[in-house]
């Protein structure tokens, strides 16, 4: 079963990166608006894979310490280790290896977007436990 990770980085305006996947039928959710994240390598640990997955598809290095977990869920696509921080980024300075674009959206656009694998749930989720003040 496949085992991976994504984060859900939100900005001081709270809205969240989003990157609109590859136009490519060989992937999956093809030409979508997801959470940035990956697979975990052999013997790689959750917390390890985000950060560098985050390095290489945007080229921007989280410090450890602002990474936070947010939830490990087994979905339907395998076990998937979700994270979040705060960050602010000027897209126009990121250089993207992956996908067609990034985007900040707010809640309002999120709930608006039928977005890839399960990242409408979890946003949700985070959003819920924001506004409760339980994030951790």
């Amino acid at each position: 079963m496949d085992e991976g990770t994504n984060i859900v980085m939100v900005n001081s305006a709270e809205e969240v990166l989003l990157y609109l996947r590859d136009d490519k039928p060989t992937i999956k959710f093809p030409n979508t608006w997801c959470l940035l994240g990956g697979y975990l390598e052999e013997g790689e640990a959750p917390h390890d894979c985000i950060r560098r997955e985050i390095e290489e598809e945007i080229g921007v290095l989280l410090a450890p310490e602002e990474v936070r977990p947010l939830m490990s869920e087994q979905r339907s696509y395998g076990i998937e280790h979700t994270f979040w921080t705060v960050v602010d980024l000027d897209l126009d300075a990121v250089v993207l290896t992956e996908g067609q674009r990034l985007k900040w959206f707010s809640r309002t656009e999120i709930a608006a977007h039928e977005l890839g694998y399960e990242d409408n749930e979890i946003l949700a989720d985070f959003f819920e436990r924001r506004d409760r003040g339980t994030l951790t």
